[in-house]
């Protein structure tokens, strides 16, 4: 089963915000039932990304690349890169994937490949 970046889509003005917040950034609306839960883009650009080579303990990496991708819908969000040469504009595909796990939790976030 694949999974779904998901963002909230206010029903007083129809803008969608991601991550989650009570209040709409657009109307103010603070009813958190005034929102619908609407898939987002997979697609988009790298807009900037890093390489961290120390990366935390449970990474079982040389490094870990981390980039912002602004999707076709807009919105930018972080992930992990899992491209051998990322280069600033380039086109990315993302997914929902586990990142990581210990020994009571599995650790999902959106991982993004070369398109």
């Amino acid at each position: 089963m694949e999974m779904n970046i998901y963002g909230y889509k206010c029903k007083r003005c129809g803008h969608v915000q991601y991550p989650y917040r009570t209040i709409c950034c657009n109307c103010h609306e603070n009813d958190h039932n005034e929102f619908d839960i609407v898939p987002l883009a997979k697609n988009g650009k790298l807009l900037t990304y890093t390489l961290l080579y120390n990366p935390p303990a449970d990474f079982e990496l040389v490094y870990l690349a981390l980039g912002i991708v602004e999707l076709e819908d807009g919105h930018r969000i972080t992930g992990q890169l899992q491209i051998k040469q990322p280069c600033v504009g380039m086109k990315v595909t993302g997914k929902v994937e586990l990142v990581r796990k210990d020994e009571y939790n599995k650790y999902y976030g959106m991982v993004f490949y070369e398109a």
